[in-house]
């Protein structure tokens, strides 16, 4: 029988080339390991990072694809890692943004009652402190349970006082979604806040009627006990940082303590620091050692090593409990843990995994710390070590030197990147101030605070000693210390840069501290020349470019030609309250790159005009101040009509007040014109209707401008129809504060310049504004639309940065 003749397969019928990495699926990732803890940590800060949060729905999905990837193991498990932060840090934030204060109680009085959290910080004229509010019926449902920054101002303090931590009170106070400004270098208050947990802020109103409801209680009333007891026992100055390193508590740090700091990069030791966790949990597995070896008995129950582990345990979730529960603090006690742990059930863990170990609970904790420097700092230092420096470098003190030496090279090495993004400053003098303060402060001045903490704790008054003696080895080598951060060359400050600067500057630290012998190694700094030498975008000769800083209810202008700056106000200060120009003048200068300021004006002695100036000559010696004649903010020089001179091409011209003016407040404001050979602004401080009206009868062609920064924030005396009509202005910008109490900018003033075809835009939505006159036309940049965030307050109030637009203009 002849065997059937099998047919030809059709070409469909062909099998498919399957491509794939053999193997690649079937490598093995640890559940909890390195690997998925950085995937872990990229997810978090990737939904963190967008511009706005997905909707929760498509978040939980996420978080379910997320969790059965992980589950799958091998390469999968990395791809889960990484959907799981997302949708877990996505969800967290999402919850805590929409408890935050509904526009229904926005400055709204509102009738509260809780209990104070943390220690509240007492100044001369104000006291600041956290109010976790009950879960009453008496509220309203929105503020139940939630969590509160509030602020008591009131000349005598002695009533402020009795507010301490752990205090339950009933108080009525205003409040206010959280809001910050938004500056080039600035701090974000809005981001603070969501780390944070905090719902709303607000002010005390009629403060007699506070009331006490429950005495102090808890371990923050514990806190506060004991570092009143360090100042009681320590009379001179440097009791303020045996409260530091003792208990956490920098209330009485001031801001030259921690420009000092910060100079010689020493405030990583002044917080309270893994080492300390590290001492604590030692000593109390010592302890704990030495109790079973003296009752032998106690084996029976559980072997030594357990008990030494259990007390390490303890002392450490003990200590950074007592002492505020920091990140570097839990960071290492739960690194501590993982450790003894592993010990227990005869593990081989090492301190890498201890370290990734220790990312899943943190996160697991609260995904938003990673909003805090705090938490990249810790993890970004023990990560450098666990890469360069896996061994020892030998035995003995030499041994030792060695490789403490070479952890503070690595350390200062590998977090100098981090330092520049997230405080636009470099301490040049940190590694040699590291090298004094680390071996001193960690093994003589800590253990002695602790030590007294201890004694305390056990009697009181046996602490005192151990805290004179911390205070006198902590002022054998701060003259040396203090001499090294208050020289000139201490610390840099850096202009803002780009956002690929960080991972290449990041890049080569990595490509620098390869092992010795490899070729090349010193390429590695060039991945740094985007971090240390950014663009700073100055104007080319014959432009200007004008940033009105968002510094609240006030103003401050900053003038930049090719090669020179002007500094037009300083924004407002409150005394022993908020200053403009130290929180949101200086570091915009600094984040801009500016150099030196060549001139400074003072359009009149308002303190929402000159309030900062102070902090701004602290940081930026002016050379020469113009103020008008009879200001109660005094200048070098008055500031005279007819005054001009020329920068790079760029023409300045002083329009009012004229000579014999008499200073009346806002109509006295120095009148400031810039001219390019493409386009001019005018600069009008807080003059009103008065001076609009002389102006444009004596210089009605000086008064015709492409920008105008309108005069008195958009009040309802300024902005006539005549002056508007006359500066012919394509934009207008307004400086003011958010919500502010004058209602500026007055709805009928900006319908006036916007029906005039100008563009309109205010500080308070826009965030700080970049206007730049160039050959091209006018381009301009807003804070909050260039660089938007999830947590932007202003977006999430439906509100547009601009108040009317034009769309000639292009934003860069």
């Amino acid at each position: 029988m002849a065997s059937p003749i099998a047919a030809p397969a059709s070409p469909t019928a062909l099998p498919l080339p399957r491509w794939s990495w053999p193997g690649i699926a079937a490598i093995p990732v640890a559940p909890f390991g390195p690997a998925s803890a950085a995937m872990l940590l990229a997810g978090v800060g990737a939904v963190l990072a967008l511009p706005s949060l997905p909707r929760w729905p498509l978040l939980a999905v996420v978080g379910v694809m997320g969790l059965g990837l992980f589950l799958r193991g091998g390469i999968a498990r990395l791809v889960g890692g990484f959907l799981l932060g997302l949708a877990y840090a996505g969800l967290q934030a999402t919850v805590v943004l929409a408890a935050q204060l509904p526009a229904s109680l926005q400055g709204q009085v509102v009738r509260l009652q809780g209990q104070v959290l943390d220690l509240p910080v007492h100044e001369p004229r104000r006291t600041r402190f956290l109010f976790q509010l009950d879960d009453a019926a008496t509220l309203p449902p929105a503020l139940r349970g939630q969590r509160l920054r509030l602020a008591w101002y009131e000349d005598d303090p002695r009533p402020r006082l009795q507010l301490r931590a752990g205090s339950r009170w009933v108080l009525q106070a205003r409040l206010r979604a959280p809001r910050g400004l938004r500056n080039p270098g600035g701090g974000d208050a809005e981001m603070y806040a969501l780390g944070a947990r905090i719902a709303a802020t607000g002010t005390l109103q009629k403060p007699a009627t506070a009331r006490q409801l429950a005495a102090p209680a808890g371990i923050d009333a514990w806190r506060e006990d004991m570092s009143e007891r360090i100042a009681a026992a320590v009379p001179g100055p440097s009791a303020r940082y045996v409260q530091a390193l003792a208990l956490g508590d920098t209330r009485a740090l001031d801001t030259r303590d921690w420009t000092r700091l910060r100079a010689a990069g020493l405030t990583h030791l002044i917080a309270i620091s893994g080492f300390h966790v590290g001492l604590v949990a030692g000593f109390c597995a010592l302890l704990a050692g030495a109790l079973w070896w003296l009752w032998p008995p106690l084996c029976r129950w559980r072997p030594r090593p357990f008990a030494a582990g259990a007390g390490a345990v303890l002392g450490a979730f003990g200590y950074a409990l007592l002492t505020g529960m920091a990140v570097p603090t839990l960071r290492t006690a739960v690194m501590i843990a993982v450790l003894v742990l592993a010990r227990w059930l005869r593990r081989r863990l090492g301190m890498a995994d201890a370290l990734a170990l220790g990312v899943w609970v943190l996160l697991a904790l609260d995904p938003l710390a990673v909003l805090g420097a705090g938490f990249w700092l810790s993890f970004a230092g023990v990560a450098w070590l666990l890469w360069c420096l896996p061994e020892g470098d030998g035995r003995g003190w030499r041994g030792l030197l060695g490789g403490f030496l070479k952890a503070q090279g690595v350390a200062s090495l590998g977090l100098l990147p981090l330092c520049v993004v997230l405080f636009g400053q470099a301490s040049l003098a940190g590694p040699l101030a590291n090298g004094v303060a680390v071996p001193w402060w960690s093994l003589v001045v800590v253990p002695l605070s602790l030590l007294g903490v201890l004694a305390e704790v056990l009697h009181a008054g046996w602490g005192a000693w151990c805290w004179q003696a911390a205070a006198t080895c902590f002022d054998l080598p701060w003259p040396l210390l203090a001499a090294i951060a208050d020289s000139p060359l201490a610390l840099a400050w850096l202009p803002q840069a780009r956002w690929y600067a960080l991972p290449l500057a990041l890049l080569g630290a990595l490509w620098l501290l390869l092992p010795r012998g490899l070729p090349a190694r010193w390429l590695g700094l060039l991945l740094w020349l985007p971090l240390l030498l950014p663009p700073r975008e100055l104007p080319a000769p014959g432009e200007a470019e004008l940033v009105v800083i968002d510094v609240g209810q006030g103003l401050a202008v900053l003038v930049r030609t090719a090669g020179h700056a002007l500094l037009y106000d300083m924004g407002p200060a409150q005394a022993d309250g908020f200053d403009a120009g130290e929180r949101a003048v200086v570091p915009a200068l600094h984040a801009l790159g500016v150099r030196r300021l060549d001139l400074a004006i003072i359009s009149h002695g308002d303190n929402d005009h000159a309030g900062g100036r102070e902090a701004v000559a602290a940081a930026f010696p002016l050379p020469r101040v113009l103020a008008p004649e009879g200001s109660p903010a005094r200048g070098d020089a008055p500031c005279l009509a007819g005054q001009q001179w020329q920068w790079d091409g760029v023409r300045f011209r002083v329009l009012h007040p004229g000579p014999g003016f008499p200073y009346l407040g806002n109509e006295a404001a120095c009148v400031l014109r810039i001219e390019t050979a493409h386009a001019s602004a005018l600069l009008a401080g807080d003059i009103g209707g008065y001076v609009e009206r002389k102006l444009l009868r004596e210089q009605p062609q000086a008064v015709a401008s492409t920008v105008v920064v309108v005069p008195h924030h958009g009040s309802a005396g300024s902005s006539a129809p005549e002056f508007v009509a006359a500066t012919g202005a394509r934009l207008a910008l307004v400086s003011s504060g958010a919500d502010n109490r004058f209602g500026h900018p007055r709805g009928e003033v900006v319908r006036r310049w916007c029906g005039a075809g100008t563009e309109v835009l205010d500080s308070a939505r826009s965030g700080a504004i970049r206007v730049w006159l160039t050959a091209t036309g006018v381009q301009l940049r807003e804070q909050r639309r260039a660089q938007p965030r999830l947590w932007d307050a202003v977006r999430r109030r439906g509100q547009m940065a601009g108040l009317c637009y034009a769309p000639e203009f292009s934003r860069p």
